[in-house]
């Protein structure tokens, strides 16, 4: 049985992605339809949707598209089926995988502390906005 497949519309769809930036992400190679149709369009796979939604979520995080090249890389590497990697191979992949995990959190516990600074600046705007909040009054 074969998986179904789907046109780039559902995949935007699915993903809240731009059909402009499905097609940058295969332009720069990160990822690659799994077949066309007779026609020229593009086909995708669950597991392609999947891919784009590991970029899609790597992108706030301000991962440049090597850096995401690299780690989806590593993943795919880590979860071949054939050609599994072992040995020192295994353990340097995991290693680079650890060290991408880190920045991950790192990164994570930034964007914390920036939103708790933009709710901070928030309730202090809506308390300026408020009637009886006025000098004078």
């Amino acid at each position: 049985m074969s998986e179904r497949q789907m046109q780039i519309g559902e995949v935007a769809e699915r993903t809240g992605l731009s059909l402009r930036t499905i097609r940058h992400y295969e332009e720069v190679g990160l990822v690659i339809p799994s077949a066309r149709s007779k026609g020229g369009f593009r086909l995708y796979t669950e597991s392609d949707v999947e891919r784009l939604m590991v970029i899609r979520r790597m992108k706030p995080l301000d991962f440049s598209l090597e850096e995401m090249r690299d780690l989806l890389d590593i993943t795919d590497r880590l979860a071949a089926t054939e050609k599994r990697p072992v040995g020192e191979e295994l353990e340097r992949l995991q290693e680079r995988l650890d060290s991408y995990r880190k920045v991950t959190d790192a990164r994570c516990e930034t964007l914390r502390a920036r939103l708790e600074m933009a709710e901070d600046f928030a309730t202090t705007l809506r308390r300026r906005l408020q009637p009886d909040a006025r000098p004078g009054t």
